[in-house]
């Protein structure tokens, strides 16, 4: 699980250009309330996740899980993998 949180955390700082100093930036932040990321952005991570991770992850998905921080995305791909 940590291993999936490093991945992650380091996909979203390249890919979102969060510097490497941000104080702000943990794994328990809220990706949307801090402007991390947008919709646009959200709408490439869960293409990220698909491609990466070999799922889908479905409008009921969305709706059934919190998916706003690092924390929170792993924890869904790591539990969705052990199904």
């Amino acid at each position: 699980m940590q291993e999936l949180l490093e991945e992650l955390e380091a996909h979203i700082r390249n890919r979102y250009e969060i510097e490497e100093d941000d104080d702000e930036f943990t794994p328990d932040v809220h990706l949307f309330d801090y402007g991390y990321v947008d919709s646009i952005g959200a709408t490439a991570l869960i293409a990220h996740i698909e491609k990466t991770y070999g799922m889908q992850v479905t409008n009921q998905d969305l709706m059934l899980y919190p998916l706003n921080t690092v924390r929170e995305i792993a924890q869904f791909i790591h539990n969705k993998r052990a199904r």
